[in-house]
């Protein structure tokens, strides 16, 4: 079978609905791909399934992990396996050096066994084209998120977007279009100036303090500690605080408990709400960047 990667042995272990419609644009680019913890899959020419990670990575040429990854403790994220996958150091000891090994995220597990082995470990959840083709399922996930939750609609609404990256930006936009009064909170300034250029209204985060208490509902994209209990305490009682920040977010959930206010978090929106979307945003990435990784070889 003829395509970009003919020839090519891929190994992925565990995975999602994402994965499995990964699995068919590589096997229509012509890799032969091993798969291990995918679930019950139909018969494709080019595809194998395996039970043990360790005899799916049996020289393959390139692993991939699902996007959430492996977990502190080895496990792989695979809802759709019989049985729990571990990637093990057996695992890693049959992957060569040099190996590309592709991952949404990955922790210390994972990072600290890619410095030891000395495999080309790469994180596309933090490619720009992966995260801002991403941010469009992840802001529609959280403003569906809101609409269940809120008694209010959000038009009309005060909703504070807590950081203008690439999920801040969609999502600001996103809420604006609904009709929602938006506010940016973002510490560089030329975010808060794009802010300024679409017609919200952006602080700092030493000045949320002050303005924190008009919001209805409060998106959180910062990956750091920024909602903090005293931040908390000046929130209104129906606020309503989606954090879209990886795990753990940047929310003190405990102080949320204990103040009565509603926090939440939720990552990986768009495996969740455009299983689909999100993988054919794999499926668009992933042929392309497993070639660049094998021209590094």
């Amino acid at each position: 079978m003829g395509g970009m990667l003919a020839g090519t042995r891929v190994a992925m272990l565990g995975g999602d609905a994402r994965e499995v419609i990964l699995l068919e644009e590589l096997l229509r680019q012509g890799a032969e791909v091993r798969v291990a913890g995918l679930g019950d899959l139909p018969e494709r020419e080019g595809c194998t399934s395996y039970e043990d990670p360790l005899a799916a990575v049996q020289g393959a040429r390139v692993i991939i992990l699902p996007v959430p990854g492996v977990n502190t403790k080895g496990m792989i994220h695979a809802p759709r396996a019989r049985q729990p996958l571990y990637f093990t150091r057996e695992v890693a000891g049959a992957i060569p050096a040099g190996t590309p090994v592709l991952v949404g995220v990955a922790r210390a597990y994972l990072k600290d066994m890619a410095a030891e082995r000395g495999w080309q470990l790469v994180e596309t959840a933090e490619m720009d084209e992966m995260a801002i083709l991403n941010s469009i399922p992840t802001a529609e996930g959280a403003i569906m998120l809101a609409m269940q939750e809120l008694p209010i609609t959000l038009h009309g609404s005060e909703a504070f977007v807590l950081g203008l990256g690439r999920t801040g930006f969609t999502l600001a936009r996103m809420l604006a279009g609904v009709g929602a009064r938006v506010t940016v909170i973002d510490r560089g300034a030329a975010d808060r100036a794009r802010a300024y250029a679409e017609g919200w209204p952006a602080f700092t985060f030493t000045e949320l303090a002050a303005i924190v208490g008009q919001a209805d509902v409060i998106f959180n994209t910062v990956p750091a500690p920024v909602l903090t209990e005293a931040l908390l305490a000046r929130t209104k009682p129906g606020v309503l605080i989606i954090d879209l920040a990886s795990d753990p977010g940047g929310t003190d959930f405990t102080a949320a408990a204990a103040l009565k206010r509603r926090a939440m978090l939720a990552p990986g929106l768009p495996g969740k709400v455009a299983p689909r979307t999100a993988g054919q945003i794999l499926a668009r990435l992933y042929p392309t960047l497993i070639l660049k990784c094998l021209e590094r070889l």
